[in-house]
């Protein structure tokens, strides 16, 4: 910081010493010319600011834990659904081609299991009691 001060100090003191040569004619130019200067450099120091704040942002994004999917999204779920049932007939009827009704029944409690575990990926208690390590060493 100090030496863009002297920087400084140092085109006043050229601008001083142009006035005394140049007379008071000239001042408002003078004046102008230093403030220009001053805007100039007042403009790199921001944009070198914003610079640095975008590029800190987008490492902390990047550095940001990326939310993990889960079952929440009605979409997902529906689809999951709708393949299980199409999956649904041919299983069922391997299962009453192979043991009759009992087979079927088994088919579809399978079906029925398998629906049941992933609706209950999206039960909040679910979600709460996977995220916890189940220690109290970690407290």
């Amino acid at each position: 910081m100090e030496a863009r001060d002297t920087e400084l100090k140092k085109e006043l003191d050229a601008t001083l010493h142009a006035r005394r040569d140049l007379g008071e004619e000239y001042d408002s130019a003078l004046v102008e010319s230093f403030l220009e200067k001053i805007e100039e450099r007042l403009h790199a120091a921001v944009e070198r600011r914003v610079r640095r704040l975008a590029a800190e942002q987008q490492i902390t994004v990047a550095r940001s834990p990326r939310r993990q999917r889960s079952g929440d999204n009605f979409g997902e779920r529906f689809g999951f659904a709708i393949v299980t049932m199409v999956l649904a007939i041919p299983l069922s009827a391997i299962g009453v081609a192979n043991a009759d009704l009992a087979g079927l029944i088994v088919t579809w409690l399978g079906i029925v299991g398998v629906n049941a575990a992933h609706a209950a990926q999206a039960w909040p208690w679910q979600r709460r009691r996977s995220r916890s390590t189940g220690s109290d060493w970690n407290d």
